[in-house]
Protein backbone atom coordinates (compact mmCIF):
# COMPACT_ATOMS: atom_id res chain seq x y z
CA UNK A 1 0.00 0.00 0.00
CA UNK A 2 1.46 3.68 0.76
CA UNK A 3 4.89 3.50 0.97
CA UNK A 4 6.23 6.78 1.49
CA UNK A 5 6.15 7.25 5.00
CA UNK A 6 8.02 4.24 5.73
CA UNK A 7 11.08 5.95 4.43
CA UNK A 8 10.71 8.05 7.07
CA UNK A 9 9.88 6.09 10.16
CA UNK A 10 13.29 3.63 8.82
CA UNK A 11 15.07 7.38 8.88
CA UNK A 12 14.30 8.07 12.46
CA UNK A 13 14.27 4.96 13.92
CA UNK A 14 17.74 4.58 12.16
CA UNK A 15 19.42 7.44 13.39
CA UNK A 16 19.62 6.50 16.97
CA UNK A 17 19.76 9.83 19.30
CA UNK A 18 17.99 12.84 17.34
CA UNK A 19 19.83 16.03 16.11
CA UNK A 20 18.85 19.47 14.77
CA UNK A 21 19.90 18.00 11.11
CA UNK A 22 17.33 14.39 11.70
CA UNK A 23 14.61 17.39 12.30
CA UNK A 24 15.92 19.39 8.75
CA UNK A 25 15.88 16.22 6.69
CA UNK A 26 12.01 14.78 8.07
CA UNK A 27 10.81 18.60 7.60
CA UNK A 28 12.51 17.85 3.62
CA UNK A 29 10.63 14.27 3.64
CA UNK A 30 7.21 15.27 4.42
CA UNK A 31 7.54 17.85 1.47
CA UNK A 32 8.34 15.14 -0.43
CA UNK A 33 5.55 12.88 1.11
CA UNK A 34 3.14 15.64 -0.56
CA UNK A 35 2.45 17.42 3.06
CA UNK A 36 2.32 21.10 1.97
CA UNK A 37 4.54 23.68 3.59
CA UNK A 38 2.33 25.31 5.98
CA UNK A 39 1.40 21.82 7.32
CA UNK A 40 4.92 20.43 7.36
CA UNK A 41 5.82 23.45 9.57
CA UNK A 42 2.58 23.13 11.87
CA UNK A 43 3.49 19.57 11.99
CA UNK A 44 6.97 20.02 12.95
CA UNK A 45 6.41 22.69 15.44
CA UNK A 46 3.90 20.43 17.52
CA UNK A 47 6.39 17.58 17.55
CA UNK A 48 9.46 19.60 18.48
CA UNK A 49 7.95 21.00 21.44
CA UNK A 50 5.96 17.40 22.17
CA UNK A 51 9.66 16.04 22.14
CA UNK A 52 11.17 18.30 24.46
CA UNK A 53 8.03 18.65 26.60
CA UNK A 54 8.55 14.62 27.34
CA UNK A 55 12.15 14.28 27.09
CA UNK A 56 12.57 12.20 23.83
CA UNK A 57 16.04 11.59 22.79
CA UNK A 58 15.71 8.47 19.99
CA UNK A 59 14.78 7.91 16.62
CA UNK A 60 12.13 5.74 17.25
CA UNK A 61 10.41 7.92 19.78
CA UNK A 62 10.29 10.60 17.80
CA UNK A 63 8.28 8.50 15.51
CA UNK A 64 5.73 7.68 17.27
CA UNK A 65 4.89 11.00 18.76
CA UNK A 66 5.13 12.27 14.76
CA UNK A 67 2.67 9.02 13.97
CA UNK A 68 0.41 10.31 17.24
CA UNK A 69 0.34 13.89 15.89
CA UNK A 70 -0.99 12.78 12.87
CA UNK A 71 -4.09 10.60 13.87
CA UNK A 72 -4.81 13.86 16.06
CA UNK A 73 -4.90 16.03 12.72
CA UNK A 74 -6.53 13.44 10.68
CA UNK A 75 -9.33 13.08 13.33
CA UNK A 76 -10.58 16.34 13.31
CA UNK A 77 -14.10 16.73 12.34
CA UNK A 78 -17.08 14.58 12.46
CA UNK A 79 -16.37 11.29 10.17
CA UNK A 80 -19.40 9.55 10.11
CA UNK A 81 -22.19 9.91 6.90
CA UNK A 82 -24.85 12.00 8.01
CA UNK A 83 -28.63 10.51 7.29
CA UNK A 84 -31.68 12.82 7.31
CA UNK A 85 -34.38 12.11 9.98
CA UNK A 86 -37.15 11.72 7.38
CA UNK A 87 -35.87 10.19 4.23
CA UNK A 88 -34.53 10.07 1.98
CA UNK A 89 -31.32 11.13 2.81
CA UNK A 90 -29.58 12.97 0.01
CA UNK A 91 -26.11 12.49 -0.53
CA UNK A 92 -24.43 14.48 -3.55
CA UNK A 93 -21.43 12.71 -5.29
CA UNK A 94 -19.16 15.41 -6.61
CA UNK A 95 -15.48 15.46 -8.47
CA UNK A 96 -13.59 15.77 -11.34
CA UNK A 97 -13.54 13.01 -14.01
CA UNK A 98 -11.29 10.00 -13.45
CA UNK A 99 -11.39 10.32 -9.63
CA UNK A 100 -13.66 7.64 -9.23
CA UNK A 101 -16.80 9.33 -8.83
CA UNK A 102 -19.56 7.11 -10.08
CA UNK A 103 -17.55 3.82 -9.05
CA UNK A 104 -17.73 5.44 -5.33
CA UNK A 105 -21.43 5.89 -5.68
CA UNK A 106 -22.03 2.53 -6.97
CA UNK A 107 -19.67 1.05 -3.94
CA UNK A 108 -22.14 3.75 -1.81
CA UNK A 109 -25.32 2.13 -3.11
CA UNK A 110 -23.89 -1.24 -2.40
CA UNK A 111 -23.17 -0.45 1.24
CA UNK A 112 -26.40 0.99 1.98
CA UNK A 113 -28.38 -2.11 0.02
CA UNK A 114 -26.51 -4.04 2.16
CA UNK A 115 -27.59 -2.19 5.59
CA UNK A 116 -31.16 -2.91 4.10
CA UNK A 117 -32.04 0.41 3.03
CA UNK A 118 -33.97 1.19 -0.55
CA UNK A 119 -31.90 2.53 -2.71
CA UNK A 120 -32.47 5.53 -5.80
CA UNK A 121 -29.39 6.24 -7.95
CA UNK A 122 -29.36 9.54 -10.12
CA UNK A 123 -27.25 9.68 -13.36
CA UNK A 124 -26.91 13.26 -13.15
CA UNK A 125 -23.60 13.25 -15.15
CA UNK A 126 -25.41 13.85 -18.33
CA UNK A 127 -22.43 14.99 -19.92
CA UNK A 128 -20.23 11.86 -20.49
CA UNK A 129 -22.74 9.24 -21.78
CA UNK A 130 -20.51 6.21 -20.43
CA UNK A 131 -20.87 7.98 -16.86
CA UNK A 132 -24.77 6.93 -17.24
CA UNK A 133 -24.07 3.43 -18.54
CA UNK A 134 -21.68 2.62 -15.62
CA UNK A 135 -24.36 3.91 -13.28
CA UNK A 136 -26.88 1.83 -15.31
CA UNK A 137 -24.46 -1.42 -14.25
CA UNK A 138 -23.83 -0.42 -10.61
CA UNK A 139 -27.51 -0.04 -10.22
CA UNK A 140 -28.58 -3.31 -11.28
CA UNK A 141 -25.52 -5.54 -9.46
CA UNK A 142 -26.96 -3.03 -6.32
CA UNK A 143 -30.62 -3.18 -6.96
CA UNK A 144 -30.81 0.27 -7.00
CA UNK A 145 -33.34 1.79 -8.70
CA UNK A 146 -32.20 4.63 -11.38
CA UNK A 147 -33.41 7.81 -12.63
CA UNK A 148 -31.75 9.24 -15.93
CA UNK A 149 -32.31 11.04 -19.08
CA UNK A 150 -30.70 11.13 -22.24
CA UNK A 151 -26.98 12.25 -22.56
CA UNK A 152 -26.35 16.03 -22.90
CA UNK A 153 -30.07 16.69 -20.87
CA UNK A 154 -30.03 19.10 -18.34
CA UNK A 155 -28.36 17.57 -15.03
CA UNK A 156 -30.38 19.64 -12.42
CA UNK A 157 -33.86 17.99 -14.19
CA UNK A 158 -32.24 14.29 -13.51
CA UNK A 159 -31.85 15.30 -9.91
CA UNK A 160 -34.83 17.20 -9.58
CA UNK A 161 -36.83 13.65 -11.20
CA UNK A 162 -34.81 11.74 -8.91
CA UNK A 163 -35.85 13.74 -5.66
CA UNK A 164 -39.57 12.94 -7.18
CA UNK A 165 -39.25 9.25 -7.53
CA UNK A 166 -36.86 8.75 -4.37
CA UNK A 167 -40.26 10.35 -2.30
CA UNK A 168 -42.60 8.51 -4.20
CA UNK A 169 -40.84 5.28 -4.08
CA UNK A 170 -40.65 5.70 -0.15
CA UNK A 171 -36.59 5.55 -0.41
CA UNK A 172 -34.22 5.69 2.45
CA UNK A 173 -31.47 6.78 0.23
CA UNK A 174 -30.59 9.13 -3.18
CA UNK A 175 -27.49 9.04 -4.28
CA UNK A 176 -26.97 11.54 -7.02
CA UNK A 177 -23.96 11.66 -9.46
CA UNK A 178 -22.86 15.17 -10.80
CA UNK A 179 -20.92 16.09 -13.89
CA UNK A 180 -17.32 15.55 -13.31
CA UNK A 181 -15.27 17.59 -15.79
CA UNK A 182 -12.44 19.87 -14.67
CA UNK A 183 -13.05 21.98 -11.97
CA UNK A 184 -11.80 24.99 -14.15
CA UNK A 185 -14.74 24.80 -16.49
CA UNK A 186 -17.26 27.31 -14.34
CA UNK A 187 -20.55 26.54 -16.66
CA UNK A 188 -19.78 22.86 -15.13
CA UNK A 189 -19.13 24.58 -11.51
CA UNK A 190 -22.46 26.70 -11.90
CA UNK A 191 -24.41 24.04 -12.74
CA UNK A 192 -23.22 21.65 -9.60
CA UNK A 193 -24.37 25.12 -7.49
CA UNK A 194 -27.77 25.03 -9.90
CA UNK A 195 -28.06 21.19 -8.51
CA UNK A 196 -27.20 22.29 -4.76
CA UNK A 197 -30.11 25.01 -5.05
CA UNK A 198 -32.39 22.68 -6.51
CA UNK A 199 -32.08 19.93 -3.84
CA UNK A 200 -32.48 22.40 -0.78
CA UNK A 201 -35.30 24.03 -2.41
CA UNK A 202 -37.06 20.94 -2.91
CA UNK A 203 -36.19 19.68 0.63
CA UNK A 204 -36.76 22.99 2.31
CA UNK A 205 -32.80 22.39 3.28
CA UNK A 206 -28.95 21.74 1.46
CA UNK A 207 -28.26 17.59 0.86
CA UNK A 208 -27.56 15.90 3.71
CA UNK A 209 -23.73 14.97 2.40
CA UNK A 210 -21.69 16.39 -0.48
CA UNK A 211 -18.90 14.01 -0.57
CA UNK A 212 -16.44 14.98 -2.77
CA UNK A 213 -14.57 11.97 -4.56
CA UNK A 214 -10.17 13.04 -4.57
CA UNK A 215 -8.02 10.60 -6.56
CA UNK A 216 -5.48 10.15 -3.84
CA UNK A 217 -2.52 9.72 -6.25
CA UNK A 218 -2.69 13.65 -7.27
CA UNK A 219 -0.76 14.89 -4.50
CA UNK A 220 -1.24 18.55 -3.46
CA UNK A 221 -3.82 18.85 -7.22
CA UNK A 222 -6.93 17.35 -4.48
CA UNK A 223 -6.13 19.87 -2.47
CA UNK A 224 -6.79 23.02 -4.71
CA UNK A 225 -9.78 20.85 -6.31
CA UNK A 226 -10.66 20.81 -2.60
CA UNK A 227 -10.62 24.63 -2.41
CA UNK A 228 -12.13 25.36 -5.76
CA UNK A 229 -15.32 22.71 -5.61
CA UNK A 230 -16.10 24.07 -1.52
CA UNK A 231 -15.75 27.66 -2.95
CA UNK A 232 -19.05 26.66 -4.90
CA UNK A 233 -21.06 24.08 -2.89
CA UNK A 234 -20.90 23.26 0.85
CA UNK A 235 -18.53 20.19 0.85
CA UNK A 236 -19.15 18.17 3.59
CA UNK A 237 -16.52 15.31 3.54
CA UNK A 238 -14.18 13.71 1.28
CA UNK A 239 -13.64 10.28 -0.37
CA UNK A 240 -10.27 9.35 -1.05
CA UNK A 241 -9.48 6.63 -3.79
CA UNK A 242 -6.66 5.08 -4.96
CA UNK A 243 -5.62 4.83 -1.82
CA UNK A 244 -2.22 2.36 -3.19
CA UNK A 245 1.48 2.17 -3.99
CA UNK A 246 1.27 5.29 -5.79
CA UNK A 247 -0.19 7.28 -3.54
CA UNK A 248 2.26 9.36 -1.37
CA UNK A 249 -0.62 10.12 1.01
CA UNK A 250 0.76 13.22 2.59
CA UNK A 251 -2.11 15.67 0.81
CA UNK A 252 -4.22 14.19 3.15
CA UNK A 253 -3.05 15.90 6.18
CA UNK A 254 -2.62 19.26 4.19
CA UNK A 255 -6.74 18.75 2.93
CA UNK A 256 -8.11 18.29 6.66
CA UNK A 257 -5.48 20.89 8.69
CA UNK A 258 -6.06 23.82 5.90
CA UNK A 259 -9.36 23.40 4.75
CA UNK A 260 -10.88 21.58 7.48
CA UNK A 261 -12.92 18.96 5.85
CA UNK A 262 -13.12 15.50 7.13
CA UNK A 263 -12.21 12.33 4.86
CA UNK A 264 -14.70 10.00 5.54
CA UNK A 265 -14.67 7.16 3.12
CA UNK A 266 -11.54 5.20 1.42
CA UNK A 267 -11.50 3.68 -1.74
CA UNK A 268 -9.23 0.55 -1.41
CA UNK A 269 -9.95 -1.24 -4.69
CA UNK A 270 -12.22 -1.82 -7.68
CA UNK A 271 -14.94 -4.16 -5.73
CA UNK A 272 -18.19 -3.32 -4.31
CA UNK A 273 -17.39 -3.56 -1.10
CA UNK A 274 -13.80 -1.74 -1.19
CA UNK A 275 -15.43 1.01 0.52
CA UNK A 276 -14.01 1.32 3.76
CA UNK A 277 -15.22 4.11 6.77
CA UNK A 278 -12.11 6.60 7.62
CA UNK A 279 -10.34 5.22 10.58
CA UNK A 280 -7.35 7.77 11.23
CA UNK A 281 -5.48 5.55 13.25
CA UNK A 282 -5.69 2.65 10.30
CA UNK A 283 -5.11 4.68 7.64
CA UNK A 284 -1.41 6.42 9.57
CA UNK A 285 -0.66 2.62 10.19
CA UNK A 286 -0.89 1.86 6.71
CA UNK A 287 1.12 4.59 5.79
CA UNK A 288 3.85 3.55 8.02
CA UNK A 289 3.70 0.21 7.31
Amino acid sequence: MLKWFRKIDQMLTGRGTIDEETYEELEDMLIQADVGVNTTMKLMTRLRETVSERRLELGEDVSDVLKEIMIEMLSTGDHALRSSPTPPTVVMMVGVNGTGKTTTLGKLAHRYQSEGKRVVVAAGDTFRAAAIEQLEIWAQRTGSHIIKHQAGSDPAAVIYDSLQAAKARGADVLLADTAGRQHTKSNLMDELNKIGRIVERERGRPADEVLLVLDSTTGQNLVQQAKEFSRIIPVTGVVLTKIDSTAKGGAALTLVEELKIPIKLLGTGEKMDQLRPFDALWFVDQLFE
